[in-house]
């Protein structure tokens, strides 16, 4: 609706034009004042009808119209909840196929874990093995000649004591 400068609504100085009008058209009518009142209240009752009928017409297809609009989102809610089960149980078949199949692989290759962490032991003993016998290796051939190293100095010890 427009408003005019003094804030009141156009539609409002409409209604009040047109009331003023009809009010005048009375007073000046050739009719005497028993007519008039007699066509306005007959004028009244027939637009009290009409306002009744539109009334309850409005009144039912409004209820009809909300009525359709519950039907219709019941009807989409359950059509919903049904989608969300649906979808609920193909996550769940995925969870469980995908879950089946880790399974599947974690036997495959746990055997061959196995496998290699027998075979890292076995090398890492070999090679312990290997190590110690090579430092006794080693220990021998130092105390070898350590003790020549020790007899040739004994010998000649004893050989500077006897030359004394």
């Amino acid at each position: 609706m427009g408003y005019d400068r003094r804030g009141g609504s156009v539609f409002g100085a409409f209604l009040l034009g047109g009331m003023v009008g009809a009010v005048l058209g009375l007073l000046f009518s050739p009719r005497s004042g028993k007519e008039n009142r007699e066509m306005i209240t007959d004028m009244a009752h027939k637009y009290m009808d009409e306002g009744k009928d539109l009334y309850e017409t409005g009144r039912a297809r409004v209820t009809e119209v909300y009525e359709t609009g519950v039907s219709g989102a019941t009807e989409k809610a359950e059509e919903l909840r049904g989608k969300i089960d649906q979808a609920r149980e193909r996550l769940k078949e995925q969870v469980e196929h995908t879950s089946e199949i880790a399974r599947e692989k974690v036997g495959q290759v746990v055997p061959a874990a196995k496998e290699q962490v027998a075979k890292a032991g076995d090398a890492a003993k070999q090679g312990i093995d290997t190590a110690q016998t090579k430092a006794a290796e080693t220990l021998d051939l130092m105390g070898e000649k350590s003790k020549k190293a020790v007899d040739a100095a004994a010998g000649a010890a004893e050989d500077a004591v006897s030359k004394s």
